[in-house]
C-alpha cells in the first residue's frame, strides 16, 4: 500500500509539472501576441512595406538583462511564418524561439524590454529554425526603420536579412541585436504541442495545427500583413 501511494504521488507530481510547464508556454504565446497587437497598432512604428515583406516574425516579450552574462541578454518568445513553400499563404503555427547573449544591451536602462523581428527572406528563416544561429555572422541583421513607410531605410537595411526593433517603457525604436543568439526553443514546443516535433516542421512543413493560445498572434498578423508583397 506504502509503495502504491508512493507512486501515486509521484505520479501526480510528474502529471502537475507537465501542466505547469504548458501553462508556462501557452501564457508565452499569448503575451507574445498581446505585444505584437500593441506595437502594430501604433501607425508610426514599423512600415507596414516592410512588414508585407517580412516572411516571419519574432515575438520576445519581457526580455531581461541576465545577471550572469555581463551585457547579456535572456529572452524567450515565438516565430511564426506565412505558410506554403514560398511563404504566400496564411501565417502559420508558431515555434518557441529563444534568445540569448549579445551585448546590445537596452536602450533605457535594466527594464524589461520587447523584442520584435522580421525575417525577410527565405535563409533567415531557415537558419534560425535549423540551429543557433548568431546575429550579425550567420545571419545579417540591422535596426529597423520606423515610420509610415520604409524611405528612410538604408541601403545595409534592405539588404538585411532580419530587422529588429525593441520596446521598453513604452518607448520603441529599431535596435541592433549583433552578438546574440537565436535558436529553437524545443523543450518549449515539446511542452507546447505535447510531442518532440522539429521547429522547422511545426512553421515550415504545417505538422500542426496552431493553439488556440495563438489567436491573436495570428489574427493580428493577418489583419495588419495578410498579403506577402517580397519578391519571391
Amino acid at each position: 500500500m506504502k509503495e502504491f501511494s508512493m507512486f501515486f504521488a509521484l505520479a501526480l507530481f510528474a502529471v502537475s509539472g507537465t501542466f505547469a510547464a504548458d501553462k508556462k508556454e501557452v501564457e508565452r504565446v499569448e503575451n507574445s501576441g498581446t505585444v505584437l497587437t500593441e506595437i502594430l497598432n501604433v501607425p508610426e512604428n514599423i512600415p507596414q512595406e516592410l512588414l508585407d515583406k517580412a516572411e516571419c516574425v519574432i515575438v520576445l516579450p519581457s526580455v531581461v538583462k541576465a545577471a550572469f552574462i555581463v551585457g547579456g541578454s535572456y529572452g524567450r518568445g515565438v516565430m511564426t511564418c506565412r505558410s506554403g513553400e514560398k511563404f504566400t499563404g496564411p501565417w502559420g503555427a508558431p515555434s518557441m524561439i529563444a534568445l540569448e547573449g549579445g551585448s546590445f544591451g537596452f536602450q533605457i536602462g535594466g527594464q524589461a524590454t520587447d523584442f520584435l523581428l522580421l525575417l525577410m527572406n527565405t535563409r533567415g528563416a531557415e537558419s534560425i529554425l535549423s540551429s543557433k544561429v548568431k546575429l550579425g555572422a550567420d545571419a545579417s541583421a540591422a535596426a529597423g526603420p520606423k515610420g509610415r513607410d520604409a524611405s528612410a531605410a538604408t541601403d545595409a537595411t534592405f539588404r538585411a536579412e532580419i530587422l529588429s526593433y525593441s520596446r521598453s517603457r513604452g518607448v520603441f525604436a529599431g535596435i541592433s541585436l549583433e552578438g546574440s543568439t537565436l535558436r529553437p526553443d524545443n523543450d518549449a514546443n515539446r511542452n507546447l504541442y505535447g510531442k518532440e516535433i522539429p521547429a522547422r516542421d511545426i512553421v515550415l512543413k504545417g505538422a500542426v495545427a496552431a493553439p488556440p493560445c495563438a489567436k491573436l498572434l495570428l489574427g493580428t498578423l493577418t489583419k495588419k500583413s495578410p498579403k506577402n508583397k517580397s519578391s519571391n
